[in-house]
C-alpha cells in the first residue's frame, strides 16, 4: 500500500513510500538533500519497518531534533501501526 508522510522539522517536505507487510520499498522524499536522500532510500529499500527504525530513529541533523532520516523512521513506523491495527 502507497503511503505519504508529511515532514516536520527537516528540510524535506513530504515522504512516500510502499509496505508490504512490514517491508518498506519505493522511498521517495520530496525536498531536502537530493543526493544524501536518495542514497538513504536505495540502502533501505526492501528492510523491514523494524531494522528501518532500529537504524535510523533518534538521528538528528544539526541543530535539530530530527533529520530526514528520523522522520523516515517515524513515517514507516506509523504506517505499519495503521495498517495493522
Amino acid at each position: 500500500m502507497q503511503h505519504r508522510y508529511k515532514t516536520q522539522g527537516v528540510c524535506s517536505q513530504e515522504i512516500t513510500f510502499e509496505l508490504d507487510g512490514n517491508i518498506v520499498k519505493n522511498i521517495t522524499f520530496y525536498g531536502g538533500c537530493n543526493g544524501n536522500l536518495k542514497a538513504i532510500s536505495k540502502l533501505v529499500d526492501g528492510m523491514t519497518v523494524e531494522a528501518i527504525a532500529e537504524k535510523l530513529r533518534g538521528n538528528t541533523c544539526g541543530y535539530r531534533s530530527t533529520s530526514c532520516a528520523d522522520q523516515l523512521a517515524k513515517a514507516v513506523t506509523e504506517a505499519y501501526e495503521k495498517e495493522t491495527k
